[in-house]
């Protein structure tokens, strides 16, 4: 069974003019991000959105989502990315494509260079969540999108019966080594632990599963290929230090993420990690910015997280920008 990802293409961009008269600008396009549009939206805020790639963000590079309230029998990143955008679609919500740069406070406004425009609102909200912690060894981006990928739905088709790695413990990589078994002859997990992070449930599942096995406690040092391909990884074990070059197809790479906040990193309080800090109302440091989803700092990164930040973000603009 083969994987056709129904992905919508982005559409042309209106030009959009920098305008004074905008209410909220919402920088984003994921769960977090489309959420805030809809409360912003039924505020009747003026509101638009700023997205560099695809609306959906991370969750629409995940194959299944099995714990997200009011579906039972689970459902696709993809489709709940297409159904969040219509519903935002629906309520008019104007779009901006870009890539932003900056944003800066300009009095009582905000200033946010996207590409070479710039856009100005009496608050705004960051909901630019993360990337895919690379490993930084020698061949990751030599053979990136030639064998080395950060994204299984994307890529999973096409390794019908090969061999390839999934490294990381989390759920992340768990649910994904579990996934790429659909086209895979055999799945390798390498871990730098003895033991997964991920939940109990799909790690019972991982064990369970004949494709899957293990490198404990490993780390990968390098990865070879030749001219088009990956071909092989030098696999290093943590406890005897002894190297061990494996041939493989691909590599799939699920160790973390890191925050999507160099537009804010001169403006607003940041963690040692470059998540931003915010309060409960999802105020950050600075008057009218606001922060939801992966990108601040909280305990749980989940699509129903996100959500909810996007909606209590929004509420929060909503009455920042009557009392001001």
């Amino acid at each position: 069974m083969s994987l056709q990802l129904k992905t919508r293409p982005k559409p042309k961009a209106k030009p959009i003019k920098a305008s004074p008269n905008l209410d909220l600008i919402i920088i984003g396009g994921g769960p977090a991000g489309l959420t805030a549009a809809m409360y912003a939206l039924r505020a009747k805020l003026k509101v638009l959105l700023v997205e560099k790639m695809i609306l959906g963000g991370m969750a629409s590079t995940t194959y299944f989502i099995e714990n997200y309230p009011g579906f039972p029998d689970g459902i696709s990143g993809m489709e709940l990315s297409n159904r969040l955008q219509d519903q935002a679609k629906k309520m008019g919500l104007d779009i901006c494509w870009g890539q932003t740069i900056k944003v800066t406070k300009q009095k009582d406004n905000f200033e946010i260079l996207v590409d070479e425009k710039k856009l100005n609102s009496k608050a705004a909200i960051i909901a630019s969540g993360t990337e895919a912690i690379k490993l930084n060894v020698p061949g990751e981006q030599e053979f990136r999108g030639r064998g080395v990928s950060y994204c299984a739905t994307c890529d999973g088709p096409f390794y019908k019966d090969k061999n390839i790695i999934v490294v990381g413990g989390g759920n992340a990589a768990i649910e994904e080594a579990i996934f790429l078994t659909r086209y895979a002859n055999k799945v390798s997990i390498v871990h730098r632990r003895d033991q997964l992070r991920a939940d109990k449930v799909l790690a019972d599942r991982a064990m369970a599963n004949p494709k899957i096995y293990f490198f404990w406690h490993a780390v990968i040092e390098k990865i070879n290929g030749d001219s088009t391909k990956v071909t092989s990884v030098l696999l290093k074990d943590l406890k005897d230090k002894r190297s061990l070059t494996i041939s493989v197809d691909g590599l799939f790479v699920y160790i973390g993420s890191k925050p999507n906040s160099a537009s804010v990193k001169d403006l607003v309080k940041l963690d040692k990690n470059g998540f931003i800090i915010t309060n409960k109302e999802m105020e950050t440091s600075v008057k009218g910015l606001f922060a939801a989803g992966d990108i601040r700092v909280k305990s749980l990164r989940q699509v129903v997280t996100a959500t909810a930040d996007g909606a209590i973000a929004a509420e929060s603009a909503r009455k920042y920008l009557e009392n001001n």
